[in-house]
């Protein structure tokens, strides 16, 4: 039974989505290559963390991808993100991946895909304008 919450990545979006689940009660487990990015993790973290190379396949197995129900994907390399990606749903069969990428023109390299993109520029491009069209008012 697939029950882990898996996210690659624990720079501040990777900390706190991984902050998030386990406060959900999500079983989560984070990735990184540098142990010292998990500081970032709150004190109440209760989900496991794993520094590695998350692109050797041996490392994501023993991680446990083949139980991810969901994987995130928030490391700031594109081309690794759309890799890990490609291989999460093609060998792996994880259920749910969500993945950041900086630059738009990678959503043409997961169409038809049953990958969800995050692009952090558009969504502060769109709140700002949603704010300019507000007439600047805070909410």
């Amino acid at each position: 039974m697939r029950n882990i919450t898996m996210v690659i990545g624990c720079g501040r979006l990777g900390a706190t989505i991984a902050n998030y689940s386990s406060q959900a009660g999500d079983n989560v487990v984070v990735l990184d290559p540098d142990k010292h990015s998990f500081e970032q993790l709150n004190d109440s973290f209760s989900g496991y963390t794993i520094a590695c190379d998350a692109s050797d396949s041996e490392e994501l197995v023993d991680a446990g991808i083949d139980d991810a129900k969901e994987l995130i994907i928030t490391t700031g390399d594109d081309n690794l993100n759309l890799f890990l990606a490609q291989i999460a749903e093609s060998i792996y069969k994880v259920p749910y991946i969500y993945v950041r990428f900086d630059d738009p023109t990678y959503a043409l390299l997961i169409q038809g895909m049953h990958i969800k993109a995050i692009y952090p520029f558009q969504l502060c491009v769109d709140r700002f304008n949603q704010i300019r069209s507000s007439g600047g008012d805070k909410e």
